[in-house]
């Protein structure tokens, strides 16, 4: 049950959301619990403030509808963290789709996203260190934003994006040095 401060556990939620008449309840405390984290994970992806809710109403649309098979062998976290990158990703790759550009014209597309955001609030230090991160291949700046501004272990995002550790520290180094090298260069 809730702990003193109301709070239930992850596994508690899951059994609540398992009991037909608390299964609203208990997704609205799961979808308060982790909305925040998963919009800045996926807003750090897409950039855009308008396409990034609409991905993270899909990521809730997608564990609403998991849930009820979630086997609870990774944790509700990992779980859907794996979800939002997935749905992330996949709405990259659907723009690449629709306008038939490369994905370096998608990431050109967020780079001048990045400046004109108005929700933007960075310094001019945040914006270049945005730009070299958008330069990175797909996964290198996924383990990269996870690891740099999510502070998650690598086993943690080993579990979310089914990847060896050893390949994960090997992306995140390359990432760290292609990212210095567009710091100095700029």
């Amino acid at each position: 049950m809730a702990n003193r401060k109301g709070e239930y556990s992850d596994s508690e939620l899951i059994r609540l959301f398992h009991e037909p008449e608390k299964s609203d309840y208990a997704f609205n405390l799961i979808v308060k619990r982790y909305q925040e984290r998963l919009y800045w994970h996926i807003r750090k992806l897409i950039i855009d403030h308008d396409d990034t809710d609409d991905t993270l109403q899909n990521t809730f649309i997608k564990a609403w509808n998991g849930l009820k098979s979630f086997r609870e062998d990774a944790g509700l976290f990992t779980w859907l963290y794996r979800i939002a990158t997935n749905e992330a990703l996949s709405f990259l790759r659907k723009k690449k789709k629709r306008y038939f550009v490369p994905l370096t014209d998608v990431e050109y597309g967020l780079e001048r996203k990045l400046e004109s955001d108005e929700y933007f609030n960075g310094d001019q230090i945040q914006k270049k260190l945005q730009k070299a991160i958008l330069t990175l291949p797909e996964k290198q700046r996924i383990v990269f934003l996870m690891r740099y501004y999510d502070e998650m272990k690598y086993e943690t995002i080993a579990g979310i994006l089914n990847i060896s550790v050893g390949s994960l520290k090997a992306s995140y180094h390359h990432a760290v040095k292609k990212v210095e090298k567009f710091l100095m260069n700029e």
